[in-house]
């Protein structure tokens, strides 16, 4: 594995659009076969991607949510791809852009399409509104725990209706079934009442009799009302009604049929069904685009129509990865015909399964357990990733591209001024007249102004790109450089920029640093900060840092010298931030911990540090590299004082204390842990699950603030309610000693 950000010349962009099985399969072939010369992207909204076939087993509680959802973000970084937490929303095919929600557009050359469907509820009135589609299922995970609740809780049986007796809604509802019968048993809850609709005269239409006749056996047995030939035609909150005038009250209705694909590619001018799929050829290329190609549920083969179904998702996998990669490579495509049928293996909830293969079908706990085997030995492909190493980055031949292997140093790594001038007017146009990119002249310096009364403090920080998507890491270092600022009570006023982009042609290093930067401003418009010039560079890998200004009164400033015997300690972020990434660089991490730890790494603290101003706060500081225990100990030695932290009280990041268990830790973390010098009691607690999140370096960390104990309360509500919802007081400033000593406590022991 290459360091986040590195990238060889002359590349051609592949842009994976959507996680489904489909381009999961296309991930773990460029992970295992590495194409010289191509930059990997995929976006998609969620970072762990379900595995249809698993999801009824996971209803019935037979999987856990691991079981059943490959981690995109890992299996991404195994394949050396760039992963894009983000839902795209449009293709501009003139610019060969592709659209997001919550970031710039992102340039391809080749793109593939796999983000499924949904079931088509739009047509149905009040479905939109009182319906709950089961795809996308991220979305109906969520509604299906809130529904699990309302059960347990309703004093009478609730009516739940699934609309659709295909596979998918068959197999739904026998798993509710289940479900809700093991959990009611032996409590109070009351078992639901369950509803099947279809429109079709018998459940399952695409299958034979023998499996039809199997299933309606098993929802007859367990008590599930069925309705054939019913096609619904109104829902509210409390009705269902059919076309027939049959009116059904229900409390809830879950919708699996009529699969649909998103607007939004009604707008892009591909050529799609009457449905809005996709029209691929054997190629699973477009018909109508050659650069675009498409998969899964969201494509339609035009000389091979198939039902929509999980189990073709799967099958285009290989092929769509093979005809990726010749595509890429200039070499002529391969067709693909896929198969007119196939085998069905539908599981009943309670431990059984029903086999289907045309006419023939059978039965029994041995069609589960084959079932089972089948999906798990998927998952595991995608699962069992070997651990990732940091490669120094060479130059090679396959690399170079004709790029010579001996860079220029000095003023010779200086990025071209077109390209850096390129980048800032992208910048101020997509600002406007708000814009705070302020360098319109190539002057070598800029003035800053400090108004009367005020004092100017400065700060600068720089680091390594740890993730490799530059938008969010222009984000968490701006972030990251305005930390200092806060922490001294001061207000930002102006930033110059440190940036370091990967050896490329100019189009790669300008993207990269229109991202980076374009991620700093985000934040910077948000804060007030005025972008006013700064330094760019050609190196290994992407690198960014921040000179910053910002102002106070005179005399005003938070200084780590100010504390207070009795002040309460109040943290407003988590630690775990060195932990996760070291982790994340070794493929060793789940996805959603990184996701919520760059969610954190993304906040400003600009709202925390006004609320500690408004509560008298005495000092402060950012917690950062040297950790919670080095930056306290600063905090000690320039007060005079000592502290106690309540490691009960330290609130933790997702995943963290699970990978320093398993012996994963930043390499500053060794350096960081002599700052156990100034604790006194470390020996007594140095086995505490938390004690070594004490010397774990943060990124973009929390601010440690020394506040009265009078409005310790208030100022906690007060961040509380601004959206650190893991504020948390900490700890205490304890009595004048020499040497400042750092006590530990566990309130929660």
């Amino acid at each position: 594995m290459r360091p986040p950000g590195y990238h060889p010349r002359n590349m051609t962009t592949l842009v994976l659009i959507g996680g489904g099985h489909s381009h999961v399969d296309v991930l773990k072939q460029f992970g295992m076969a590495p194409l010289p010369g191509v930059r990997l992207i995929l976006i998609c909204r969620d970072t762990h991607t379900p595995y249809s076939g698993m999801l009824p087993g996971l209803i019935a509680g037979r999987y856990t949510y691991d079981d059943v959802h490959i981690d995109l973000r890992r299996l991404a970084g195994f394949a050396g791809a760039r992963f894009y937490g983000d839902e795209v929303t449009g293709i501009n095919f003139d610019t060969q852009k592709i659209l997001c929600k919550n970031r710039p557009p992102v340039p391809y050359d080749l793109c593939s399409i796999n983000i499924g469907s949904a079931p088509g509820i739009a047509e149905v009135p009040g479905a939109a509104e009182a319906g709950i589609p089961v795809k996308p299922i991220s979305g109906f995970l969520d509604h299906w725990r809130s529904l699990q609740d309302r059960v347990a809780a309703s004093p009478r049986p609730l009516r739940i209706g699934v609309v659709g007796a295909g596979a998918a809604g068959v197999e739904l509802t026998l798993a509710m079934e289940r479900a809700f019968r093991t959990r009611s048993h032996g409590s109070s809850a009351v078992m639901p009442e369950l509803h099947l609709f279809s429109q079709n005269t018998a459940i399952l239409p695409t299958h034979g009799t023998a499996a039809q006749r199997h299933l309606l056996r098993s929802i007859v047995a367990r008590g599930i009302l069925l309705h054939l030939g019913e096609r619904v035609s109104h829902v509210t909150d409390t009705m269902l009604t059919t076309a027939n005038g049959e009116a059904y009250p229900l409390d809830a209705v879950l919708w699996t049929i009529a699969a649909r694909a998103p607007e939004w590619l009604g707008e892009t001018g591909l050529d799609l069904t009457e449905d809005g799929f996709i029209k691929v050829n054997d190629f699973l290329q477009s018909t109508s685009h050659e650069t675009v190609f498409a998969a899964g549920d969201v494509a339609t083969m035009v000389n091979h129509p198939r039902e929509k179904a999980g189990v073709m998702a799967v099958r285009h996998g290989p092929p769509l990865a093979r005809n990726l990669r010749r595509a890429l490579a200039g070499q002529p495509l391969k067709k693909f015909r896929p198969q007119s049928k196939w085998l069905s293996l539908i599981s009943t909830g309670d431990g059984r399964a029903v086999a289907s293969w045309g006419r023939f079908a059978a039965e029994g706990v041995m069609m589960w357990r084959w079932k089972d085997w089948i999906d798990r030995r998927f998952m595991t492909k995608f699962g069992d990733l070997p651990e990732m190493t940091l490669e120094t980055p060479r130059l090679d031949d396959d690399d170079a591209h004709g790029l010579d292997a001996m860079r220029c140093g000095g003023c010779g790594a200086k990025i071209s001024p077109a390209l850096l001038t390129r980048v800032l007017a992208r910048l101020r146009a997509e600002a406007g007249e708000a814009s705070l990119v302020l360098p319109q002249a190539l002057d070598d310096a800029a003035s800053v102004s400090v108004p009367p009364g005020q004092e100017l403090w400065q700060s600068v920080d720089f680091f390594r790109a740890f993730i490799d998507d530059p938008f969010v890491f222009g984000r968490i270092a701006a972030n990251h450089a305005l930390g200092d600022i806060y922490a001294m009570g001061a207000a930002p006023l102006s930033a110059q920029a440190l940036a370091v982009v990967p050896y490329g042609g100019m189009a790669e290093m300008e993207e990269d640093l229109y991202l980076m930067l374009a991620g700093a401003m985000a934040v910077f418009e948000q804060t007030g900060t005025a972008l006013i010039g700064g330094h760019s560079a050609e190196g290994e890998a992407l690198a960014l840092g921040f000179a910053v200004n910002g102002v106070a009164a005179k005399g005003a400033a938070l200084t780590k010298g100010g504390m207070r015997e009795g002040d309460a300690l109040i943290l407003t972020k988590p630690l775990g931030a060195g932990a996760l990434m070291a982790a994340n660089m070794r493929g060793k991490v789940k996805g959603r911990w990184i996701d919520a730890g760059l969610k954190l790494m993304t906040q400003t603290q600009a709202k925390a540090a006004e609320i500690f101003l408004r509560s008298q706060a005495h000092a402060c500081t950012d917690i950062t590299g040297f950790g919670l225990a080095g930056h306290i100990a600063e905090m000690m030695q320039a007060s005079g004082l000592g502290a106690e932290i309540d490691l009960g009280a330290v609130s933790v990041m997702d995943g963290a204390l699970t990978c320093l268990a398993g012996g994963i830790a930043s390499t500053l973390h060794p350096e960081n842990a002599k700052a156990a010098a100034h604790i006194a009691n470390a020996d007594a607690l140095a086995g505490h699950a938390k004690y070594e999140l004490l010397f774990d370096p943060q990124t973009a960390g929390g601010l440690l603030g020394s506040v009265p104990y009078s409005s310790a309360g208030t100022c906690l509500e007060r961040l509380h309610a601004a959206g650190y919802e893991s504020a948390r007081i900490i700890g205490r400033v304890t009595a004048r000693a020499q040497p400042p000593a750092l006590t530990l406590i566990d309130s929660a022991a």
